[in-house]
């Protein structure tokens, strides 16, 4: 702990440009910086490899530690460290709690948690507890008990969290921000977003092809249908709520002068993880046999204490295009990300719709303006490259981050507080105030910059 400390203090921010938070720069990522970052990887499946890879772009990062229980992923982790000219980390990878282990070393400053849904809250809270600045993937918790925890942890011991959500870095929805921000719709009124994505191909996947292959999951699965699509076996709830929510929760400054106050959800039938394993395997296949629990298309309605509504949506076991279905709307217009549309009134054409292209440009985000085209090839349309770096600037500097524990548990509890609702025929949910009380004294953060 004593080398954390001694990093933490001699650490010294390079570049001038402080683009979305106070004390946060990417100048590091042009080797300004002689202090090394020294970070670990628990999980280096698809998504803790790209982590890896991106974080390996920066000169003021070493790896110092990888862990996962697949001897196949440690292997490719390790080829991708030789490749790109990295010391040789140390490996963990002797049990599913050998993790443990890896936190107990002083020679990690920050840990990247990139694992399956059950097993983030407790690799988080014990990675709090050993005093390492803690990045989670998403979403963070399955309960509403772990919402705390992460919370409790991180007030216990002082040790902060991000919630690694990537498509708050999305190029429009920094734009969006930005003109949030500037006031462009006035007084915000209502928002849906959302996780609109078919992923049958991913639940149900024997390896045999990058995506799909199969009708198999759990043992028989590949990648995340090992683990994935056994909550939708199980669980009638919004399970993946963060990807839309987390950025409307930025605009409407939730836990920041702002909270959420309730909900109440709603599913449709079951019948896609189904039809699709008749289709695919036949109506004899063992799998065709199952009745999953989940709900095709999940609804569930928020409301805000500032008088906002947010209608989220999930929708991942049918056929259909990708969206997160964003939707900002106040006094004075509204976006939407479906069929890229805009209207602001006294600007538009009155009752007809723009194309948000020459918004989206004239209100470009800064970040993107310098960074964009280093993020290219960085994972998810550059988003994977912002979140990255974001983390490891605040672990630099052992400040709050962006995205914060009580972020990662408001954000997270509408997947217990879903489920309770449409359990009770939609009931309204009471959503906790994770702040205890300083959502009303906490300011939000500067994600955007007036001058440069």
């Amino acid at each position: 702990m004593g080398s954390r400390r001694d990093f933490v203090k001699t650490t010294a921010l390079a570049g001038a440009g402080l683009f979305m938070l106070p004390n946060i720069s990417f100048g590091a990522m042009t080797g300004e910086s002689d202090q090394k970052l020294k970070i670990a990887f628990i999980g280096i499946g698809e998504r803790g490899i790209m982590h890896l890879s991106n974080a390996m772009y920066r000169k003021d990062v070493e790896v110092t530690a990888i862990c996962d229980v697949d001897p196949k992923r440690i292997d490719i982790a390790l080829k991708m460290i030789s490749d790109r000219k990295f010391a040789k980390p140390l490996v963990f990878d002797k049990s599913d709690n050998d993790y443990k282990n890896l936190l107990d070393l002083k020679e990690v400053d920050a840990v990247v948690i990139s694992t399956p849904w059950l097993w983030h809250t407790r690799m988080a809270v014990d990675s709090m507890k050993a005093g390492k600045y803690t990045g989670l993937e998403v979403s963070a918790a399955n309960t509403l008990e772990e919402c705390w925890d992460l919370v409790n942890t991180h007030e216990a011991t002082g040790s902060h969290l991000m919630i690694l959500e990537n498509v708050n870095y999305r190029r429009d929805v920094l734009a969006v921000l930005n003109m949030v921000k500037q006031n462009v719709f006035g007084e915000l009124v209502h928002f849906r977003c959302g996780y609109q994505h078919d992923l049958r191909e991913v639940k149900f996947n024997n390896g045999t092809q990058p995506y799909g292959g199969g009708v198999e999951f759990g043992d028989k699965g590949y990648s995340e249908a090992k683990w994935r699509t056994q909550h939708s076996l199980l669980r009638n709830a919004d399970v993946y709520p963060t990807h839309g929510l987390g950025p409307i929760a930025v605009m409407c400054d939730i836990n920041r002068g702002n909270r959420l106050m309730s909900l109440t959800s709603h599913a449709s039938k079951g019948i896609g993880l189904h039809n699709y394993i008749v289709d695919k395997g036949g109506k004899d296949h063992p799998n065709a046999k199952l009745k999953f629990k989940q709900g095709d298309v999940i609804t569930t309605t928020v409301e805000t204490t500032n008088g906002e509504t947010i209608i989220i949506t999930h929708d991942c076991n049918l056929p259909r295009p990708y969206s997160l279905g964003f939707r900002v709307q106040g006094a004075n217009g509204l976006w939407e990300v479906d069929g890229n549309r805009i209207y602001i009134e006294g600007k538009s054409n009155p009752h007809r719709w723009d194309a948000a292209d020459e918004w989206l440009e004239k209100y470009d985000h800064p970040l993107w303006k310098k960074y964009g085209e280093k993020a290219t090839g960085a994972g998810h349309g550059g988003m994977d490259f912002f979140v990255l770096n974001a983390f490891i600037e605040s672990a630099k500097e052992n400040s709050a981050p962006p995205m914060d524990a009580y972020d990662a548990a408001a954000w997270s509890s509408i997947t217990p507080l879903s489920e309770a609702s449409i359990e009770n025929n939609g009931e309204p949910q009471d959503i906790p105030d994770f702040t205890r009380g300083m959502w009303v004294k906490r300011k939000p953060y500067n994600w955007i910059k007036e001058s440069y």
